[in-house]
């Protein structure tokens, strides 16, 4: 009696894990993908997928398309937004130490799909400061916490990404071709933080650098008027934003633990 409740319960987790990992290659598909791609993308035979298929669409954790694809379904968005807003609140005393030492909005975003979504921000003192409302929705190409995401993101995604969502220019200096971007990204890479050089809003710069052992890519920042943020202001807020990322990573593995 024991071996089969211990076998059962041994299935079952199996179960579970095989059917989480379905749903991060779909999410790390930028939210929907074929068969063939889940087929690919893990070690799973297909009848095993499309039994777990069944199950999370019948739940409505997954949703499958008229062209046969499957997407993230609505019921992720609850727990999503949860998720969110736990994250946020983990991550508010590290952004009101950024705004105490730099002075500017602090900002911690989201890899959401093909876009950021910002999750938490903590506003400068300055009668002239960044305003982001929580839960915007960002490009990935002209926004620094997007291209601080981009940068821990292989090549292949990063392209399938930004190829799916488009790259309308909002400013005059918004970048709008791949080269250019991925010159761009490498460049973060090789820094290590990101630059919204004006590619947002005209007047407003965003230094950002990705959250080292996230769960998902994620990004802090600090922004402000192009005034306030120069370069010297740059090289002052660097190791300190390098530094809140770091104890915000940990802080994310001691949390998962």
């Amino acid at each position: 009696m024991t071996q089969t409740s211990s076998k059962s319960t041994t299935g079952g987790v199996q179960s579970v894990e095989r059917a989480f990992e379905l749903l991060e290659v779909i999410a790390r598909a930028g939210g929907e993908a074929a068969l063939s791609e889940l087929a690919a993308d893990t070690p799973l035979p297909l009848p095993t997928i499309h039994r777990l298929l069944r199950t999370l669409v019948g739940v409505g954790y997954v949703r499958q398309l008229p062209n046969r694809r499957y997407s993230l379904g609505p019921r992720l968005i609850r727990l999503g937004e949860v998720a969110n807003r736990q994250l946020g609140a983990l991550a508010s005393p590290v952004l009101k130490d950024l705004v105490t030492k730099l002075g500017e909005s602090a900002n911690i975003a989201v890899l959401d799909g093909d876009m950021v979504t910002y999750i938490a921000q903590v506003q400068s003192a300055h009668s002239m400061r960044m305003i982001t409302e929580v839960g915007r929705r960002a490009m990935l190409h002209n926004s620094g916490v997007g291209k601080a995401v981009l940068s821990v993101l292989d090549d292949e995604r990063v392209q399938r990404l930004v190829s799916q969502a488009g790259m309308p220019p909002k400013t005059a200096n918004t970048i709008t071709t791949l080269g250019k971007l991925f010159t761009d990204v490498e460049a973060t890479r090789e820094r290590g933080y990101a630059i919204d050089e004006e590619e947002q809003e005209l007047g407003v710069r965003c230094i950002a650098v990705p959250v080292p052992g996230a769960p998902t890519p994620m990004a802090i920042s600090v922004s402000g008027p192009v005034t306030r943020v120069d370069d010297k202001f740059t090289q002052s807020a660097v190791p300190v934003l390098l530094a809140a990322a770091n104890e915000l990573g940990v802080q994310l593995v001691a949390a998962a633990d």
